[in-house]
């Protein structure tokens, strides 16, 4: 089967051109997965690292669910769940995956690469329909994880994106071809055709996905647009923030800043992630210390949705394609949306052929 037939086999409830929902963590849960899920997308719930209160988030994706008529194979749940590895505790996982058949598990930012594999082969033997989803953001992971722990789907991640990546990387635009590249001439077993794959960072609308299917990608994942959607699991502030940002080139950056203010300092060297400068940055580059960053980040918490915006100093991770981001739609509205216009320009570009 080819990579479409492939995604229709084992996702039966989705449409095409796939719109994917990004396992923002602890922003998308449950209502924004399935809204997602339900317009013909794939949905996820971020559990990222703390996977303590996972078992309500799939508890509530359940009875949404439940009079809904999408079409699974062996009674999965149609959403997926998305984990940071190096933080989330596997064998808390284990037995929910068993109790709710999620479709898919997406991982991102493992240890290394045998625990990568060690979860996969885990995960895999207590549940072997459920789909492995792994993301990259070079051409060297790709390779490295497809030969090793051989993904269903790769979700290849652009420098765009907002929230966390890898520090060093490229856009899509080169990214993309190139892993497609290789993986067209790596070796594989028998029983094993190959990943699926999505294209993940800096798409917010159709012409983004459109690009993105032209350079090789069998769908694409979308965050930012989603910040922007009342079914994200964020503050009102936060929301604003995003609606107002533009010019994302020059009004986000990818920094360790947020995540030492937050005290989410358990990422690698090699990652970082994308938010909207505040007075936050601004003051860590000026030379202010962390302490004293931290502790005006700590009163800021105190003022509510007052504590986002330009010269405030709440976190409020978005991609560089936060500018195309202008006004809030539901989740199933934005894949729709994105989807319809897809095909409108797919079909269009045949008259430049």
């Amino acid at each position: 089967m080819n990579a479409l037939e492939r995604l229709k086999s084992d996702y039966p409830w989705i449409q095409t051109p796939l719109v994917v929902g990004a396992p923002m963590r602890l922003i998308a849960l449950a209502d924004m997965a399935v809204e997602i899920s339900k317009a013909g997308g794939i949905g996820f719930i971020g559990a990222g690292t703390d996977v303590s209160d996972l078992h309500t988030h799939l508890d509530n994706a359940r009875k949404l669910l439940h009079s809904t008529t999408l079409s699974t194979n062996n009674d999965t749940l149609p959403i997926g769940i998305g984990f940071i590895n190096w933080g989330a505790n596997l064998s808390l996982t284990m037995p929910l995956i068993q109790q709710y058949k999620p479709a898919a598990v997406w991982f991102f930012a493992p240890s290394s690469l045998d625990s990568l594999a060690d979860w996969t082969n885990i995960l895999r033997h207590i549940r072997p329909e459920m789909k492995v989803w792994v993301q990259v953001g070079s051409v060297k992971e790709a390779r490295d994880v497809v030969q090793r722990v051989r993904p269903d789907v790769l979700v290849v991640q652009g420098t765009d994106a907002g929230g966390h990546g890898l520090a060093q990387g490229a856009g899509l635009i080169s990214l993309l071809p190139e892993v497609c590249d290789v993986l067209a001439g790596l070796t594989h077993p028998e029983w094993y055709a190959g990943p699926v794959v999505v294209a993940a960072g800096g798409i917010a609308e159709a012409r983004g996905a459109s690009a993105a299917m032209v350079l090789g990608a069998s769908g694409v994942v979308l965050g930012t647009r989603f910040l922007a959607c009342p079914e994200a699991k964020i503050a009102r502030g936060y929301q604003k923030e995003v609606l107002r940002a533009s010019d994302g080139g020059q009004s986000t950056a990818r920094t360790k800043v947020y995540d030492t203010l937050r005290g989410t300092t358990g990422w690698a060297e090699s990652h970082n992630a994308r938010g909207i400068l505040n007075q936050s940055y601004w003051d860590a580059v000026k030379g202010m210390s962390n302490e004293e960053n931290m502790k005006l980040y700590d009163e800021e918490m105190g003022k509510g949705d007052a504590g986002w915006g330009e010269g405030a100093r709440m976190t409020t991770y978005a991609g560089s394609a936060v500018g195309l981001v202008r006004e809030v739609k539901g989740a199933g509205e934005i894949v729709r949306e994105v989807r319809d216009g897809t095909k409108k320009l797919l079909e269009g570009a045949k008259a430049f052929l």
